[in-house]
C-alpha cells in the first residue's frame, strides 16, 4: 500500500537506516580530514572550521557530531586504534622502508605517508594532552588501555623476563622505545634505523618462547 505521493511503507522504514548512514559517511569525512590536517599543520594550527572545510562540510557538521576538539581527537584515536591490531610505528615505518633507496631516501614507489602521518600524530596527541590537562587525562587513558593491550599479547619470554619485569612494565618500555625510536628514525633515518625496534624488543621484552 502507498500513500498520496507513492511511498510504500517500507521507505519510511529505511529513512533512519539511511540518516544513519550519513551521519556515518559525515563522521568519517570530519575524521579523515582531521587526519590529514592535524598531520601536516599540528593541532593548533588547524581549526575546526578548517577541518570542516577540508571535509566539504560546515562546522556545524562537526558539533553535530563531536562535543568539540577534544571530543573529535579521542574519536580519531579511537579511529587510528580500530584500524590497527596494533599500534607499532618502527614496524610501519621498516615495511615503508623496504622501497626506500641504500641512502634512506623513499623510492618514487613509495607513496604510502601512513607512518610518517601516524607519528606525527602521536606527537600532536601528547602536546595536546601536556598543554589540556582537562584532556591529558583522557588521553592518558588511551595510552593505558594500548599498554595493557600490549601486556596481555606479550608473549611469556624464554627463561625470565629482563630483570624481572612486569609484563606491563615490559609493555611500557616496549611502546616507550617504539614512538622514541619513531620519532628519531623521522628525523635521521640513516643513522636510526627503524630495524633497530626489533633488536630493542629483544632487550626489553625477552626472547619468545619457540
Amino acid at each position: 500500500m502507498t500513500d498520496a505521493r507513492g511511498h510504500g511503507p517500507e521507505n519510511g522504514a529505511g529513512r533512519p537506516a539511511a540518516r544513519r548512514d550519513r551521519r556515518e559517511q559525515t563522521r568519517a569525512a570530519l575524521l579523515a580530514a582531521a587526519e590529514r590536517l592535524w598531520a601536516e599543520r599540528g593541532i593548533h594550527g588547524a581549526s575546526l572550521d578548517d577541518i570542516a572545510a577540508a571535509a566539504g562540510l560546515t562546522k556545524g557538521a562537526v558539533y553535530s557530531n563531536f562535543a568539540g576538539k577534544t571530543d573529535l581527537l579521542l574519536a580519531l584515536m579511537e579511529r587510528i586504534t580500530s584500524a590497527r591490531t596494533r599500534t607499532d610505528v618502527c614496524d610501519e615505518l621498516r615495511a615503508a622502508a623496504e622501497d626506500a633507496d641504500p641512502a634512506g631516501r623513499p623510492s618514487r614507489r613509495d607513496t604510502d605517508e601512513a607512518p610518517r602521518r601516524l607519528a606525527l600524530l602521536l606527537v600532536e596527541f601528547w602536546l595536546y594532552g601536556m598543554r589540556d590537562y582537562a584532556a591529558g587525562w583522557r588521553i592518558a587513558d588511551w595510552y593505558a588501555e594500548r599498554r595493557a593491550q600490549l601486556a596481555r599479547e606479550l608473549e611469556p619470554a624464554d627463561g625470565p623476563a629482563p630483570d624481572g619485569l612486569a609484563a606491563c612494565d615490559r609493555a611500557t618500555l616496549t611502546m616507550a622505545l617504539d614512538f622514541g625510536l619513531a620519532f628519531q628514525h623521522l628525523l635521521d633515518p640513516v643513522r636510526v634505523p627503524a630495524d633497530l625496534y626489533s633488536t630493542g624488543k629483544t632487550l626489553v621484552q625477552g626472547r619468545p618462547r619457540p
